[in-house]
């Protein structure tokens, strides 16, 4: 396993992040804590990255699960022009950016909404974008971890089936983290200047469940049933129901195929 190095990671990203300071720790307990406590301070973007993440949390302040080693985490904070309600699709085109960069490294991978990327039905990466108004800017601070192995051990305490991706794994991980931070931070530019629309095709195309039978389930109660049919050009999730067609906004509410388990941590 090649050890993360700022340094390297740099040497081999696009044009699009040459302006991306990096940092890589051997352990913390959140890069999106440590980023989210600093945002006062920052110019420019910055990527953290660790080999291991102590306190590393999902959606809906769910834990994140890992062992060193194990994932590649990191966070991004970015700053943005706003307003703010023009970020609705940001976590949707970070979905964009990363699927599409592990497509490209031969890694078949689709989008659960919000942005969850699945690998052959089960969970392989998972993103956290949190966003603060400092005044100046409106920053999003864009948490990923991606499982690469997947010892027995660490799948058991998870609870669930969980996918790995042991091609990846075998990469360079200076190489891995700047494919996906030249990708992310070329779509984030983008959708600084022009919203989610243009990125609604993309995320459509790597659907996973695109007209499954799903419910929405809001602290385990499910609020709505109906069939996926994708996302509109701010993000929001189109679900044909009985009494028509809704859009959902994404927050703490969660998406299940209709009869899988409705419990489990990092989901």
């Amino acid at each position: 396993m090649s050890m993360l190095n700022a340094a390297a990671i740099s040497a081999h990203c696009a044009t699009s992040a040459t302006h991306v300071a990096i940092e890589t720790v051997a352990e913390t307990g959140s890069t999106n804590a440590d980023l989210l406590a600093r945002l006062g301070g920052l110019r420019g973007p910055l990527l953290r990255i660790a080999d291991n993440q102590t306190a590393g949390r999902g959606r809906a302040g769910r834990s994140w699960l890992s062992q060193p080693g194990a994932a590649l985490m990191f966070s991004l904070a970015w700053p943005f022009k706003g307003p703010l309600h023009k970020m609705t699709g940001l976590p949707m085109a970070v979905g964009v950016a990363l699927a599409e960069t592990i497509v490209s490294l031969g890694v078949p991978v689709q989008i659960k909404w919000p942005n969850d990327l699945l690998r052959d039905g089960a969970k392989l990466a998972g993103i956290l974008v949190e966003t603060q108004n400092t005044g100046n800017a409106i920053w999003a601070v864009i948490g990923c971890g991606i499982n690469l192995v997947m010892p027995d051990e660490l799948e058991a305490r998870i609870g669930r089936d969980v996918a790995s991706a042991p091609w990846l794994a075998q990469m360079d991980r200076n190489q891995l983290m700047a494919a996906l931070l030249s990708r992310l931070a070329a779509v984030l530019a983008e959708f600084d200047d022009t919203g989610f629309a243009p990125f609604a095709e993309r995320w459509n195309a790597l659907h996973a469940w695109h007209g499954k039978e799903v419910v929405l389930l809001d602290q385990g109660a499910v609020v709505r049933q109906g069939r996926a049919a994708g996302v509109d050009d701010i993000g929001r999730l189109l679900l044909d129901t009985s009494a028509g067609r809704v859009e959902i906004l994404s927050g703490d509410v969660s998406l299940r195929l209709i009869g899988t388990q409705l419990s489990g941590v990092q989901s």
